[in-house]
């Protein structure tokens, strides 16, 4: 029987935070700690989003990086539709669309801009460790992955896969069961994943950041919050998640993207980020490139996942696991420094 309560970690937890050094798997992720921003910005919310900064380019303004093939070094306006996203792009000089020559991982430019972080306005699901809204800049452009990071993408460079979902369905064919992205990955796992290759995983804000995209709805795609399974239809166009999925995986990209052309940032799998987890982080976060707390004992994860209701699928929406913790419902999308 499917839980009745909104809260995610019910759905996820499914045995005890591996701190006492025991190797079982988790199937879940943990519940929010409860603390509570400060009451001064309880009713804040994000109500903008500023234009992208264009700043000068980089060292690696060369057009080329060692790293990477590019694909398309100009911004495609049929994906990329806001004109000052896309001077923002070409502003640094860099390639939009690169494909890693490591691992095959698709890879866009995300430009440096501000933006505002935390609850967006009339989302009436935000929960307290997502106020106080607050305004953020990233000073630096950085590259994301189009689409989750894939089984066959970790058992190319790991040689073996951790997932739960390898088998064909009928919705899935065979053929497209590597494509599916991989879960079942602990945050520490990734470490190795990153080392290997020389990427990263995003910041809390540059995930969010992100999955905006210039918008300042509770969804990137729309607006307004979905409160009736009739609505559900609309939060479709864009995720997975348990009014869709068949209690299951589906290979990325099959979702419409967002403004800078990612898919499945809104449902799918949640996907690990660097940040240590603060539930009261906001509070006292910088404006310029917060990096999350110094020190925790959980990660954040973002974006929501397959199993679980369009509550989770905010973009606001924080979440957070033991680093040691794997699940069915998270895997990781993959940044890099140009």
């Amino acid at each position: 029987m499917r839980p009745t309560s909104r809260c995610v970690s019910a759905l996820l937890i499914s045995c005890a935070v591996l701190a006492d050094g025991c190797d079982q798997r988790q199937d879940g992720a943990s519940a929010k700690n409860g603390s509570q921003a400060s009451a001064a910005g309880q009713d804040a919310t994000a109500t903008s989003v500023k234009s992208p900064s264009q700043s000068a380019p980089s060292n690696s303004s060369t057009g080329t990086l060692d790293w990477a093939e590019v694909i398309e070094a100009e911004v495609d306006p049929a994906v990329v539709t806001d004109a000052g996203f896309r001077d923002a792009i070409k502003a640094t000089g860099l390639p939009w669309r690169v494909r890693d020559k490591g691992t095959n991982i698709e890879m866009l430019l995300i430009p440096p801009g501000e933006f505002v972080m935390g609850k967006s306005r009339g989302d009436d699901q935000g929960e307290k460790d997502e106020i106080p809204a607050h305004d953020v800049k990233l000073t630096k452009a950085f590259y994301l992955g189009r689409y989750e990071v894939t089984q066959a993408q970790w058992q190319a460079r790991m040689g073996s896969n951790p997932s739960v979902f390898q088998s064909a369905s009928a919705e899935v064919p065979a053929a497209q069961v590597p494509n599916r992205p991989v879960e079942e990955v602990s945050w520490n796992m990734i470490q190795g994943f990153l080392t290997q290759t020389g990427m990263r995983l995003p910041t809390e804000a540059e995930w969010e950041y992100a999955y905006r995209a210039g918008t300042t709805t509770t969804f990137h795609g729309f607006t307004g919050y979905l409160s009736g399974t009739n609505d559900d239809s609309l939060l479709g166009n864009i995720a997975w998640f348990d009014g869709n999925s068949n209690n299951q995986t589906r290979p990325v990209g099959d979702k419409l993207g967002n403004g800078y052309g990612l898919h499945d940032m809104s449902g799918s799998v949640y996907e690990w980020v660097n940040d240590w987890y603060g539930g009261n982080y906001y509070s006292s976060s910088p404006q310029n490139n917060p990096q999350g707390p110094r020190k925790g004992t959980t990660r954040v994860v973002r974006g929501g996942d397959w199993g679980y209701d369009s509550s989770i699928c905010r973009a606001s929406n924080r979440n957070n696991l033991a680093p040691t913790a794997t699940s069915r419902y998270v895997g990781f999308r993959a940044a890099r420094t140009p």
